[in-house]
């Protein structure tokens, strides 16, 4: 093309020599504007063809590299693409995507002074008790959040979950769903849920300590069963609803649900506070009190379910290597007291105060201190599930005075045990995924309520001592 272009040049020059009248009709001015114009045509008819001549050929285009790779890098992306939606489709069809599995166990050794016993806790079936709480448990924990925002949450602890507790033979923790109703924070969160009463919570992995503070174990509840109101609105979280208070399902004649409910405020990055409420009726563990001899103390005129207070106020200041928490609380049951002398029976009344400081010295190494008080002296004393003299928990008047009541002691007898608790704790993040945990515990109050297994005594004291490997995943 190029060829043919340049040799037509000496031809138009020679039709303007054969015709010099034309030629001379035209100045020289405009012959060479058209000169020009030639040439600028010619230049872009060579541009094109260098561009023409660029291109490669169709079979050269098909196995050309593309943003910088190889042909073999190229067929390699295109066979990680196809097995990646592979494996996308697969994982929805089996219902497996947006699952989360996690779990943990943590083998616990304890020594109890009074009660006589040290040695290793796993998945105990022994009854619930300050020295054989939610620690040495096997829990393994599923949550799958699936397509318009809503969360199922199941969690299995066999024999030391919150469904053990109150629901005999249940190894279900927690299984509850999260519907958000309109917007995410807005949801109805129902099923049984854990308590969510003050700074520690059930399960070991939120704990700092290895044993749980005195109003977690003896003035709170175990576990709710009913419909929660689920609202966030900027720094505040609001929960509310009506529920079965540590039971499955209500006893025969008992039809109201109890209203429960938490708020909680996150002040800054750092700190916050809590709250929370339960008002209704809950089951009565004085229908199940006996005495000395086995015997039931009321002969069935003890009710069944009785009415339920509970009023809660907890605070934390979380920053750098420093962690404290505090809590007070105030509960009351009716005719669940243990003094009943005049044959009325009476109201358990208690009030109570949880503080914990702990602070990481070394990155890895953390110490950690907490003073519990628990007042419960009115009527003999009496607490939110403990409607009975207890010599292992150190519940209720001194001196043995359930199992010598032809000799009672009168100073004593309308007056329950105050208790306090001492803990100093000492932990080691081994990995990511380990902790070491070792604990001092000492127990106190101002009767004598703790029973000397070894020897039948009563004392007024109790030490502890525990360690646990908490390993999660």
């Amino acid at each position: 093309m190029r060829k043919t272009i340049l040799s037509a040049l000496p031809l138009t020059l020679a039709l303007a020599a054969a015709y010099p009248g034309a030629a001379l009709a035209q100045s020289n001015e405009d012959l060479l504007k058209e000169l020009r114009a030639l040439r600028d045509r010619v230049g872009q008819l060579e541009d094109k063809l260098k561009a023409a001549e660029a291109k490669p050929t169709p079979a050269a285009a098909v196995p050309a590299a593309q943003w910088g790779m190889t042909p073999a890098q190229a067929s390699e992306f295109n066979r990680i693409s196809v097995k990646t939606e592979a494996i996308e489709d697969s994982t929805e069809a089996m219902g497996l995507k947006n699952l989360k599995i996690s779990g943990f166990i943590d083998p616990t050794f304890i020594y109890n002074n009074a009660a006589n016993t040290s040695g290793f806790q796993l998945l105990s079936k022994l009854p619930y008790a300050y020295d054989n709480s939610y620690f040495g448990m096997a829990v393994l924990d599923l949550q799958k959040e699936m397509e318009g925002g809503t969360k199922w949450h199941l969690t299995l602890a066999p024999e030391r979950g919150a469904g053990a507790g109150f629901n005999s033979g249940s190894i279900v923790h927690e299984a509850s769903v999260s519907i958000p109703l309109g917007d995410l924070q807005t949801r109805l969160w129902l099923g049984q849920i854990p308590d969510w009463t003050g700074y520690e919570i059930t399960l070991p992995t939120g704990n700092k300590l290895i044993t749980h503070n005195l109003l977690f174990d003896f003035t709170a509840p175990t576990g709710y069963t009913g419909a929660v109101l689920d609202l966030t609105m900027g720094k505040w979280m609001v929960k509310a609803g009506l529920a079965n208070v540590n039971a499955a399902h209500k006893s025969m004649g008992n039809k109201s649900p109890s209203l429960i409910y938490r708020v909680d405020y996150a002040k800054g990055e750092y700190n916050g506070f809590g709250f929370t409420g339960l008002h209704g009726k809950a089951y009565n563990y004085a229908a199940d009190a006996t005495d000395g001899m086995g015997d039931l103390r009321f002969a069935g005129d003890a009710q069944r379910d009785t009415r339920v207070d509970l009023l809660e106020a907890d605070v934390y200041f979380i920053r750098g290597d420093w962690t404290m928490q505090a809590q007070v609380s105030w509960g009351k049951q009716s005719k669940s007291a243990l003094f009943n002398e005049d044959g009325q029976l009476r109201d358990a009344t208690w009030t109570g105060l949880s503080t914990l400081l702990a602070y990481k010295f070394i990155p890895r190494w953390e110490a950690t201190t907490r003073f519990d008080y628990l007042n419960n002296s009115k009527n003999g004393g009496g607490l939110f599930g403990y409607s009975s003299e207890d010599g292992h928990n150190g519940i209720g008047r001194g001196n043995g005075f359930a199992w010598d009541e032809a000799n009672p002691n009168p100073a004593l007898a309308g007056k329950g045990a105050d208790r306090y608790a001492l803990t100093l704790g000492l932990s080691y993040l081994f990995n990511p995924n380990t902790i070491f945990k070792m604990e001092y515990r000492l127990d106190a109050s101002n009767q004598a309520v703790f029973n000397n297994a070894s020897d039948g005594s009563w004392q007024k004291r109790n030490h502890l001592f525990g360690s646990s490997v908490l390993v999660s995943f």
